[in-house]
């Protein structure tokens, strides 16, 4: 059966005025159940069998990227290759390991995208999203979200760093993570960690289906390493809420 034509809506229950007091707070908040099927099924099927995935790892200066069809033409050494550097520069400090699939900045080339991803990413920059994340954290100036696809696999990682914006102009809000993975065990890894002043974790959640986390920048955080016992992989839709 073809999927029905893809609608998004936000989960009418939530209230972005009852939940920005945890967004203030504490500088960020976990939001359960946001969107209302079946959309969000949709976007995750999508993800798990049809994306194409780039495979992206930091050299200490530059993002390097492994295209989907440098990836077909390569053999499975090259691939432990990369994974091989990237673990030794995390030894060190900022790095990751992770696949992405990217949504294009400027809407006029998103809608030559005919994904499910790139459509949820147009509902990112709709009116209706932009106005409850301006009231969920409480910065009245957010104009549009940035937005990139991934999927961790067993053995990819996201070091802890910060988000702070290294261009001077200053320009995020926020980071959101919106969770795609349907069926996801703590001991699997790949949990979102936010770490404290001491250096201890003070929080980490779970990627829980159709939940949205949102979080203020700069603020320490990393992505646990998934688990090499780890079922499947782990999906989002990740990426900042800027200002013009």
């Amino acid at each position: 059966m073809a999927d029905a034509p893809l609608s998004f809506a936000i989960n009418p229950a939530l209230d972005p005025a009852r939940l920005a007091p945890q967004f203030i707070g504490r500088g960020r908040v976990h939001v359960p159940e946001f969107l209302v099927p079946p959309a969000a099924e949709q976007v995750h099927r999508y993800l798990a069998q049809s994306a194409e995935w780039s495979l992206v790892l930091h050299d200490g200066a530059n993002v390097r990227e492994a295209t989907p069809e440098q990836r077909r033409n390569a053999d499975e050494i090259w691939e432990r290759e990369m994974a091989a550097f990237a673990y030794a520069r995390a030894r060190e400090g900022f790095e990751f390991l992770y696949e992405h699939r990217r949504v294009a900045d400027d809407p006029r080339e998103r809608a030559a995208d005919a994904s499910p991803v790139a459509r949820f990413v147009d509902f990112l920059n709709s009116p209706v999203f932009l106005e409850f994340a301006r009231r969920l954290t409480g910065q009245s100036d957010i104009a549009r979200a940035d937005a990139q696809a991934t999927r961790y696999r067993p053995g990819d990682f996201l070091t802890q760093h910060d988000d702070f914006d290294k261009t001077g102009r200053k320009l995020r809000r926020a980071a959101y993570v919106f969770n795609l993975t349907p069926r996801w065990q703590p001991d699997w890894g790949g949990q979102l960690q936010f770490i404290g002043p001491d250096g201890h974790v003070a929080e980490a959640w779970v990627p829980r289906f159709n939940a949205l986390n949102v979080f203020a920048v700069p603020q320490p955080h990393s992505v646990s390493i998934v688990a090499p016992f780890a079922v499947g992989a782990r999906y989002s839709v990740t990426g900042w809420l800027l200002a013009n």
